[in-house]
């Protein structure tokens, strides 16, 4: 079932990709990463994931603020990266692969951060993720978190789509999740009406 939701969801995501940075959501995802952006605190020589990349504009982003980045983007479309790479702006320091959250292709502890930026709330098996992001984490590595709450939520809530449900997680869901999976929340943060981001520490 859950690689029937996934096929699903791929398919409609290469349906949207040639158009997406002119739909509207986009514009949205734009003010949302300009205010990440305030929030985000990486090491020299940093090495960064975005998972759910979509069409790159994040990692373009991080990689103009940080001059000596090297960034990852993982999507599970082949159109979204075909889009990414037509608009990398540093094709030397920037790299897209595709492929699934849960089953990361990518060593052990290989980035300082990881970034999910309202794609988690699509994903089936948030708890798979949760530990993979923390095995390609370095030790004390962050893991920014960015997805929408329904402000009427008890800690999640689950609601049936088309192409698949989506999971909107609470402040406590969120941190449950990273506490299992071996993370220190260190705060939620409002960045766009209900969007929150929540920034997590891998521990040891």
């Amino acid at each position: 079932m859950t690689d029937t939701v996934i096929d699903r969801k791929q398919k409609i995501f290469d349906r949207w990709a040639p158009s997406y940075d002119w739909l509207f959501p986009s514009v949205v995802y734009q003010a949302i990463h300009q205010r990440l952006l305030e929030f985000v605190h990486l090491p020299a020589q940093q090495s960064v994931l975005d998972l759910g990349c979509g069409t790159g504009r994040l990692l373009n982003r991080l990689a103009t603020q940080f001059a000596d980045l090297e960034g990852t983007g993982l999507d599970l479309s082949a159109e979204m990266l075909h889009q990414a790479e037509q608009q990398n702006r540093y094709p030397s320091r920037l790299h897209f692969v595709q492929g699934r959250a849960q089953n990361l292709p990518f060593a052990s502890e290989q980035f300082d951060a990881v970034f999910s930026t309202l794609s988690f709330l699509h994903y089936p098996d948030p708890e798979r993720v949760f530990l993979e992001v923390g095995r390609v984490l370095r030790s004390a590595g962050s893991f920014y978190l960015v997805d929408p709450l329904l402000r009427w939520q008890p800690a999640l809530q689950v609601l049936p789509m088309p192409a698949g449900e989506i999971r909107f997680y609470g402040f406590e869901a969120r941190a449950q999740l990273g506490e299992q999976a071996g993370f220190r929340c260190q705060g939620h943060y409002f960045l766009l009406g209900p969007v929150v981001l929540t920034q997590f520490s891998k521990l040891g």
